[in-house]
């Protein structure tokens, strides 16, 4: 019998979980921050309306009416056999951002552990012209250790393995009704402390008011990624998990609010960051990538009150996205080979688990001295697979379930889906249609050739 989640609640909190996680806390302040500040929130804002909720949609509907994974799901629905290359495109690229994720996870969790310690801000002196410099050495001894890296790595990946033997409700639904709203109370937390900091207003306007100079075919790619990448669209995370709704759920209903919620905490993110960093003087200091989270912030604690409580809270808060992100990631490959291949849980679980113990170890080596001279068009290995993951496969991925959804899926198939067989009304079917057959393939794909042009 199909795992179905246990309450509505657990329902939204999962699927919360799923989309709120690293993506919005670790990987949106520094996107933001390289693509313009307010010039990219609204794009990025554009994007998750006029893209991400139609998307999201059509996943939903896929997987609630296909009951299967990423791929199955399409083969129950009569899609032949090249549209299951778009459900293994999806699968292919969550198991890729799962690599690389695993290792985040394991940065997380060795910050968490060293800001209980205090290690993290011994003999730092907070006030010198040098604490950056200070705090980079701490991030080169943490994360650069190629071996400490895959030491953290393997400690996650451990946690991760637990939940997941646990299965849907007792496993990833529990995990996520008591993380999820943990989660909210320490953004709540983190955003009333910055902005009632100094120069709070400076950071704000920065993040809020945009600047239309710096859009570019580039930039605007970049908002489409962090938007299908922080609601977890293209890789077969929300197909996967919609498999596991009722056939009471409200669809439609269901993709705003997880829109919208994940939307939230990517704003309140930027109103923790940027009136932090720039009341202490640290708007051009480290603001990109694993810097800004692992350089810019311990040294925004060193210079206030309880620095390690806030210290200890915000690699809590950003432990618990990391663990919910990993879950969902890993679950798409798990319900993947126990629904293709009649696996066990157990066994599907070890086989998805496993191979990262190599994967994972070779990104967390990627920064280290001994293999950052290894690059991919440039780029780390790390952030080459990031790069693949979240710019070509998410985007392309999406394009074409879109297009099968509008265009060759059983006739009234998302009429049905959207409003559970006649039995909800939905004022919105003929909008979403016409932004699936038409809008979303065609914007999603300009925006892909601009940046290449």
């Amino acid at each position: 019998m199909k795992a179905k989640f246990g309450s509505k609640i657990g329902l939204i909190a999962a699927t919360v979980g799923s989309a709120v996680g690293l993506g919005n806390i670790w990987r949106f302040p520094a996107e933001a921050q390289a693509n313009g500040g307010a010039a990219f929130l609204l794009l990025y804002i554009a994007c998750v309306f006029i893209l991400g909720i139609p998307v999201m949609v059509s996943e939903f509907a896929i997987g609630r009416g296909g009951q299967s994974d990423a791929v199955g799901s399409l083969k129950n629905l009569g899609a032949r056999r090249p549209w299951w290359a778009v459900g293994g495109l999806a699968i292919l690229a969550s198991y890729i951002i799962l690599w690389f994720y695993m290792v985040v996870a394991g940065w997380t969790f060795e910050y968490l552990w060293q800001s209980l310690t205090g290690h993290l801000y011994q003999s730092v002196t907070s006030t010198a012209p040098g604490s950056t410099a200070q705090f980079a050495v701490r991030m080169n001894e943490f994360i650069a250790n190629g071996f400490n890296a895959s030491i953290n790595t393997y400690i996650v990946m451990a946690v991760n393995i637990a939940i997941l033997l646990l299965g849907v409700q007792k496993g990833i639904e529990r995990l996520s009704n008591i993380m999820m709203p943990m989660l909210f109370v320490l953004l709540l937390v983190f955003c009333g402390v910055s902005l009632t900091l100094d120069r709070a207003i400076e950071g704000v306007e920065f993040f809020l008011r945009p600047d239309f100079s710096k859009i570019t075919p580039r930039v605007a790619l970049n908002a489409l990624g962090q938007a299908f990448f922080s609601l977890s669209l293209g890789m077969g995370i929300l197909i996967t998990y919609s498999s596991y709704f009722p056939s009471s759920t409200k669809l439609t209903r269901t993709a705003v609010t997880v829109s919208l919620l994940d939307m939230l905490v990517a704003i309140l993110m930027g109103l923790i960051i940027f009136p932090a960093v720039m009341t202490f003087n640290l708007s051009g200091e480290g603001l990109e990538g694993a810097s800004l989270v692992f350089i810019t912030l311990p040294e925004v604690f060193a210079r206030m009150p309880f620095t390690r409580l806030w210290s200890v809270l915000f690699f809590l808060l950003l432990m618990l996205a990391a663990l919910t992100s990993t879950i969902s990631i890993a679950e798409v490959t798990i319900a993947f080979l126990q629904d293709r291949f009649k696996l066990s849980r157990v066994k599907a679980v070890m086989a998805a688990m496993l191979p990262l113990l190599v994967f994972s170890t070779i990104c967390a080596y990627s920064y280290s001295p001994s293999f950052e001279h290894i690059r991919i068009a440039g780029l780390t290995i790390f952030d080459a697979l990031d790069y693949f993951a979240t710019n070509i496969c998410l985007p392309v991925g999406s394009i074409f379930l879109c297009i099968y959804i509008g265009w060759f899926s059983p006739r009234g198939f998302l009429w049905r889906e959207l409003t559970n067989d006649g039995t909800v009304k939905s004022h919105v079917f003929k909008l979403m249609l016409f932004i699936i057959r038409y809008v979303a393939p065609v914007l999603i794909a300009l925006i892909l050739v601009g940046t290449f042009m």
